[in-house]
């Protein structure tokens, strides 16, 4: 392709180009045609010096001189340059997605920097995605597989449809043992028939290779990961068990306080003082930070209670922090053991939920510390991009955008 032209306008820059002289047969019928011309077609190309780019192609046409072809004009197509009807060079929407997928742009501003609309550029870059995500070979060598559910919406489900979705991510380690999270679809729905569901539709091969499943505490995918991933490990997520944890003592804390006071805790009161120092890690507290609870606790005695609930979260906080599995194991164990039958009702209440998911617990030092943090990091990536967009009205296009950035879709590598 040559450049035959430059020019330089207000609006941006205009390159035009044409491809040299060359011998060309009838696609249909392979007799050699007969010049019929040129035809002009401008595409948007990349910005070019901080100013959006035209590419203006003086495409050739020919005719067929074989009468009985069906055949008549016919015009030069270049997929390296672009598509045929495409408004976008292909070098622009590889470059449009990498920007999407990499610097978090989001689609309108894109099309501010192209000098074009929001629906050029996504009409352009759309269905580049969907043979994507229609590539079945993306799933292959999952072995970790973590689930987790969204909010890809706030307004009537009358309107958008479910506004839950279910995400399944990819954590597999690599030959190093790190984890890259990579999202592998969006389902709409949240329950363990929607995970069934698109469990069966990956199909044998991929149930097969599944070892390990992480998910939170919910009945729905552990019911689902038992009937379909029957050889797998099923993995509860750390972090939540922490919460579940930090959450009995907030309870504690604020059931005392009312049955001391008579009110929720105000600027003052013993507790509501400390209300932060309890959800922290005890080996991360300040000298002052430990007087202020041993003074908060001392203030009452029936702030013993709250003591001892926060010593109990920290007895779980203390089985995953420990550096040797086998330890960990051993606390947790002790874990499951006696918080059920302890006299505060919030720790007996976690002990029994501890006690029934008593298998994924402990499979985590089992595992090689199998989590779904990876998980919970692809939703972090989902929420900023939904805020970036000013949200979503088509879950289809979010789909798209999502397992993009996700690093869900096998791309071709952008153009240098």
């Amino acid at each position: 392709m040559h450049v035959i032209g430059v020019d330089r306008r207000p609006a941006g820059l205009v390159v035009e180009v044409e491809s040299p002289p060359a011998m060309m047969g009838c696609p249909t019928c392979g007799v050699v045609a007969r010049s019929h011309g040129r035809r002009t077609v401008t595409l948007v190309d990349i910005p070019c010096f901080g100013a959006p780019t035209r590419v203006r192609w003086r495409k050739r046409t020919w005719t067929c001189p074989e009468p009985s072809c069906p055949v008549g004009v016919f015009t030069e197509q270049d997929e390296q340059i672009a598509k045929p009807r495409a408004m976008l060079t292909t070098r622009a929407c590889r470059w449009a997605t990498e920007q999407v997928r990499r610097e978090h742009a989001s689609i309108a501003g894109l099309a501010r920097q192209l000098a074009t609309t929001w629906r050029t550029v996504w009409t352009s870059i759309e269905p580049i995605l969907q043979r994507a995500a229609a590539d079945e070979s993306r799933f292959a060598g999952v072995t970790t597989l973590g689930v987790d559910e969204h909010l890809w919406h706030h307004v009537s489900p009358r309107k958008r449809g479910p506004k839950e979705l279910t995400g399944m991510v990819d954590l597999t380690r690599d030959k190093d043992g790190r984890v890259h999270a990579r999202l592998l679809d969006l389902v709409p729905g949240r329950s363990g028939t929607v995970y069934k569901t698109w469990l069966d539709q990956r199909g044998k091969g991929f149930k097969a290779g599944v070892e390990v499943a992480t998910l939170d505490p919910f009945r729905g995918y552990k019911n689902a990961i038992d009937d379909k991933l029957a050889d797998a490990t099923a993995v509860l997520d750390a972090f939540h068990v922490v919460a579940l944890a930090s959450r009995a003592v907030d309870e504690v804390r604020r059931r005392v306080q009312q049955e001391i006071h008579g009110h929720r805790g105000r600027s003052g009161d013993p507790l509501y003082g400390i209300r932060n120092i309890l959800r922290c890690a005890a080996e991360r507290l300040t000298d002052k930070q430990h007087a202020r609870l041993a003074a908060a606790i001392a203030a009452d005695d029936r702030h013993d209670a709250v003591h001892v609930a926060w010593q109990c979260a920290q007895k779980v906080r203390a089985a995953y922090a420990h550096p040797d599995p086998a330890k960990g194991r051993q606390i947790a164990e002790q874990v499951v053991d006696g918080f059920p039958s302890c006299p505060i009702p919030e720790i007996a209440r976690l002990g029994r939920t501890l006690r029934q998911w008593k298998d994924a617990f402990l499979a985590y030092f089992d595992t090689g510390r199998a989590s779904n943090g990876g998980t919970e990091s692809i939703n972090g990536l989902i929420e900023l991009h939904r805020r970036i967009a000013r949200g979503f009205r088509n879950r289809e296009n979010y789909r798209l955008r999502m397992l993009l950035i996700g690093g869900g879709l096998n791309l071709d590598p952008p153009q240098v």
